[in-house]
């Protein structure tokens, strides 16, 4: 494949994540889907149905990225959530840290772009602190610490962490046919939970869940068959165009948007590219922005006091630095890698869950002192 095709190849897959991310904003905002909510109407009143619009796009997105493995198209371990080492302690840490922090700044990433689409300025407060504390973390002094004590605990399986690759082995069944079984069993099980009551069924849970979830195998498609190329002439090796991780990527809303503010720091460093990540990351608030002027919600938003202003700024550090060292937030682990049926992603969105509510008791508790 000649420079020149690799280029336009490039900018295709560039528009497409862009126009998924758009609609996914858009729906997220419309439905008001948001994990951290849902966890917050279930500790505080018992009210599962926003919870059965996040694990409806779960169910989603396993069913059809696996149909995919079973079809041959995409190959769980070219993730970044499905390789041969499982970083337990990374994941269990920064999945903890970023669901206690997203509670802290009132949403995970893909809720702080929503918000800042309909003009939250806190938001975007707590997306620029997640976005340096989240670079930091990649490549800066946090990013030293956390290769030297959480990354280096780790289990190395010699093959792909997802179940399909781990059951082969032992059953001597064929991957894909494992993709396929497992797949239809675990989402078909999520899907079925999720719409057994009515509320479950509502026009918002079915549109955001099955939405969402569809969005989350369309980007898994781009990255892993439209941009994937069998021999880049330049390194003669597999490739996939407009990536950072230079691996298949779906979407995720920490790490990208590090590098999106990376990006519109040095725009003027030809070396800065645009990735599927980055311009996930503006398609998702230009979505949001659209279907808040559209519909005439659009409101400025500041902080109440100085005390509001430090817990979104704590909440923010929190999954700047959890999210990078968990390899993903509730959009990132939650859905795209839980999709790869990732046994490291099963283990970050426990421990995600688990912070939220650990954050969100203590906040109770606090409100009960002062009453």
């Amino acid at each position: 494949m000649q420079e020149v095709d690799l280029k336009a190849l490039g900018t295709q897959v560039l528009w497409a994540a862009f126009g998924l991310s758009v609609l996914f904003g858009a729906i997220a905002r419309r439905t008001q889907f948001c994990t951290m909510g849902a966890l917050a109407d279930i500790v505080t009143m018992g009210d599962w149905t926003r919870m059965r619009m996040w694990v409806l796009a779960m169910g989603v997105a396993i069913i059809g990225f696996n149909a995919m493995v079973a079809l041959e198209w995409l190959e769980a371990s070219n993730s970044i959530y499905a390789g041969p080492r499982l970083t337990w302690l990374s994941v269990i840490v920064g999945g903890a840290m970023f669901g206690f922090g997203m509670v802290l700044a009132s949403g995970c990433g893909a809720k702080t772009l929503v918000r800042i689409g309909g003009g939250n300025l806190k938001s975007l407060v707590v997306l620029i602190v997640l976005g340096v504390a989240a670079f930091a973390t990649l490549k800066g002094i946090t990013a030293v610490a956390r290769v030297a004590t959480v990354d280096a605990v780790a289990i190395n399986f010699g093959v792909g962490q997802d179940l399909p690759s781990l059951l082969a082995v032992p059953t001597g069944m064929p991957k894909a046919t494992l993709a396929a079984a497992i797949g239809l069993a675990v989402g078909g099980g999520l899907i079925a939970w999720a719409v057994m009551r009515a509320e479950g069924r509502s026009f918002n849970n079915l549109l955001a869940g099955g939405g969402l979830g569809a969005i989350v195998v369309a980007a898994w498609w781009v990255s892993g068959r439209m941009a994937h190329v069998a021999e880049d002439p330049s390194t003669l090796q597999e490739a996939f165009v407009a990536t950072n991780s230079k691996r298949m990527e779906s979407l995720s809303f920490v790490a990208p948007v590090a590098y999106t503010l990376d990006w519109l720091m040095f725009f003027s460093d030809k070396s800065k590219l645009l990735t599927t990540g980055i311009v996930s990351v503006l398609g998702l608030f230009s979505g949001s922005a659209v279907h808040a002027m559209l519909t005439r919600s659009f409101r400025w938003e500041g902080f109440r006091d100085a005390q509001d202003t430090g817990r979104h700024l704590l909440g923010a550090l929190l999954m700047g630095v959890g999210g990078v060292t968990a390899l993903g937030c509730t959009v990132g682990q939650g859905l795209s890698g839980v999709s790869t049926l990732s046994l490291g992603s099963f283990i970050a969105l426990m421990a995600i869950i688990g912070g939220a509510v650990a954050a969100l008791r203590w906040q109770a508790w606090r409100i009960d002192r002062v009453v």
